[in-house]
């Protein structure tokens, strides 16, 4: 029962159902009181203690479904031989009396294990074998799909398979009939090992083919993400956003006390003679983020905002204020828009007021000076997000280097490759002067590590 569920617990992880140590011991101890017999209520005690939401819920019941399904065994074999039959093979076969014995469905004596479990066609005790095996084979080791063909060898031969080739061999000299019904039943094995190993293979691979796509995903091109991959991409984005609040979120939380002030724990206990009944600590402020973001949305880099828009305003639990501004030829605010809508309609509308635009940075720029430049504090930090590409149009240095001095730190992050800046219309070199931090984003992995050193500057 143990290796069981922990088993199962296995393949609930790579559903996507997060299982801590201590909710494992409380459903491991439902399973105790409630035990395995009834399925159905074996079923709820799991979804009890584990599932934490309604889309846990509904994976954890397919997980279970698909975990205590056997597969089905084929009925390809030959139904045992009538009696007439059984007397002419026993006419025919110099050993007559294990005939006779087959064609009664009694195996005949001397045979292995495997041989007279197949041949009497005992359903129940062949996947208990299959099952036994799979846990020696240590199924659940299964991670790719290539892996089929070595776990179906290793589970037949734990079966006992190199006796039973013996035995065939045996048959096939001395009983042919008998021989030939071991070697249907033989196939039936190996397609019930198969779908035993595919049903391993979708319970245990699915967190390891996850990991790996997110991988992939992880460092492509946001600026070339096919439209069927955007949605992937925002789960992949709301990920890592929620690591992010997970690591700066706690250190927060565990350093609020500060340290040890001694002088004052003295001073405060002397009527005590300086035994510690009060302490006194020393606090230090930290500030939380203050963002300003400005995302380019034109053309290519539209998309790349689009994540990371996505992302910034993901963090709310570790940034205090963000303000987004979006632009091509002119800008506007859009923190209302992305706070009040979904993704895709925010996206849409932001398109639909500023996208698809021909770059002017100059003109954004002065935008933002004339009506925004009030929110920019000591403590904010600005992030530029584009490609610097203002279509050879006055890039308005000045302005950023005004920017520059009102705010604790300008970050710019730009898609483009490095060996693309300041060749064409790139006016990066001349932006970089008044930067404190610029660099290369172009994919959601360097997308997380810009931010993650952003909000790092506060802890």
């Amino acid at each position: 029962m143990r290796e069981n569920l922990h088993r199962f617990f296995r393949a609930a992880r790579g559903a996507g159902v997060h299982v801590s140590p201590a909710e494992s011991i409380d459903a491991m101890r439902a399973v105790k009181q409630v035990g395995f017999s009834d399925r159905a209520v074996l079923r709820d005690a799991l979804l009890l203690t584990l599932a934490k939401s309604q889309d846990e819920k509904l994976a954890l019941g397919d997980c279970f479904d698909l975990f205590f399904s056997q597969p089905e065994q084929r009925d390809d074999q030959p139904e045992a031989a009538s009696d007439d039959d059984a007397a002419q093979d026993a006419d025919r076969s110099p050993s007559s009396g294990a005939a006779s014995e087959a064609g009664q469905g009694r195996p005949p004596e001397g045979l292995g294990p495997l041989a007279q479990m197949l041949l009497s066609q005992d359903r129940n005790a062949i996947a208990a074998a299959i099952a036994s095996a799979s846990g020696a084979a240590s199924l659940s080791d299964i991670r790719y799909s290539t892996q089929r063909g070595i776990f179906s060898s290793r589970i037949l031969d734990a079966m006992g398979l190199q006796r039973l080739r013996d035995d065939l061999d045996e048959l096939t000299a001395a009983n042919p009939p008998l021989a030939e019904r071991l070697r249907a039943a033989l196939d039936a094995l190996r397609e019930a090992v198969r779908d035993t190993v595919a049903q391993g293979l979708a319970l245990y691979a699915r967190e390891e083919a996850e990991n790996l796509r997110n991988e992939i995903l992880r460092n492509a091109p946001l600026a070339r993400i096919e439209r069927r991959q955007v949605a992937e991409m925002r789960t992949l984005i709301r990920q890592i956003a929620r690591r992010l609040r997970e690591r700066y979120s706690k250190p927060r939380k565990r350093q609020r006390r500060g340290h040890l002030d001694v002088r004052r724990t003295l001073r405060r206990n002397a009527a005590w003679g300086g035994v510690p009944f009060l302490t006194a600590w020393k606090r230090k402020h930290r500030d939380r983020p203050k963002i300003v973001a400005l995302c380019d949305v034109s053309g290519s880099v539209a998309q790349v905002s689009d994540f990371f828009l996505l992302l910034i305003h993901s963090l709310h639990e570790v940034v205090d204020d963000v303000r987004s501004f979006a632009f091509s030829s002119h800008l506007i605010e859009v923190s209302e828009i992305l706070e009040k809508k979904s993704p895709e309609e925010a996206m849409a509308e932001i398109m639909s007021k500023v996208g698809f635009g021909s770059s002017d940075y100059g003109s954004s720029l002065v935008d933002f000076e004339k009506e925004f430049m009030s929110t920019l504090t000591p403590q904010t930090t600005v992030i530029v997000l584009g490609d610097a590409r203002s279509n050879n149009l006055d890039p308005r240095a000045d302005i950023l280097r005004r920017i520059s001095e009102r705010s604790k730190r300008l970050v710019w992050l730009n898609p483009e490759g490095r060996l693309a800046w300041g060749f064409g219309d790139s006016e990066m070199p001349r932006y970089a002067t008044f930067c404190s931090v610029v660099r290369q984003c172009a994919t959601a992995q360097q997308l997380e590590r810009a931010v993650s050193d952003i909000v790092a500057t506060y802890q």
